[in-house]
């Protein structure tokens, strides 16, 4: 069994790939993972900085 790698995606990069990226992790739509996204900044207000933090730590494919 292969293991997955979480990366920033490629194809279907918005602003820096990161929601893209979990799409193609947990195999769902891009936009759910948006929509979810933006609730939760929201909801919460953390989400930006959470954004800023994943499109930083999260590693490019080509790494």
């Amino acid at each position: 069994m292969q293991s997955k790698k979480l990366y920033l995606s490629d194809r279907d990069k918005k602003i820096a790939g990161v929601c893209g990226g979990i799409a193609e992790y947990f195999e769902v739509d891009p936009t759910l993972v948006r929509l979810l996204w933006v609730a939760f900044s929201l909801a919460y207000g953390s989400g930006l900085i959470m954004y800023i933090v994943c499109a930083l730590v999260i590693p490019n494919r080509a790494s």
